[in-house]
């Protein structure tokens, strides 16, 4: 292979901060990733994600949005929703009770992804979901 050649992939999707965008953020995600053995994950992944955008920050306001991004490299598939921000806290993975009704999203993420890392610029969070495809002992997905 070339040195300047990639075998990275990349897509990025707009959407409207309303609930029937989660919907086709899942469709979007599961056209590209059709071929993928992963790919019933990573539209779960994007669902809670793209949920928790709407719910819990300014995207889900009027003339609110998130953005989804797609990666794909033969050993990482890597799903990264940006929220419009004002949230006030940082998206985080925390321990709920067998009651509670809310804040398990981000822990089924976490418990399907092999990697969850979440960004912060200026008032706005990217969470980025990485499905290794790869399970070698030791294989390194970069």
């Amino acid at each position: 292979m070339h040195e300047y050649t990639s075998r990275v992939q990349v897509w990025g999707l707009s959407c409207p901060g309303s609930p029937e965008e989660v919907s086709r953020a899942r469709r979007w995600t599961r056209d590209i990733l059709r071929d993928s053995p992963l790919a019933e994950d990573a539209e779960l992944i994007v669902s809670e994600l793209s949920s928790n955008a709407i719910l819990h920050t300014d995207s889900g306001r009027n003339s609110g949005s998130f953005h989804l991004s797609l990666s794909v490299t033969p050993q990482v598939i890597a799903l990264s929703v940006t929220d419009d921000g004002g949230a006030g806290t940082i998206p985080k993975v925390e321990d709920q009770d067998e009651e509670a009704e809310h804040g398990r999203g981000l822990g089924m993420v976490n418990a399907i992804a092999h990697r969850v890392v979440v960004h912060s610029s200026q008032g706005a969070h990217t969470v980025t979901a990485e499905l290794f495809t790869s399970n070698r002992p030791g294989a390194h997905p970069c």
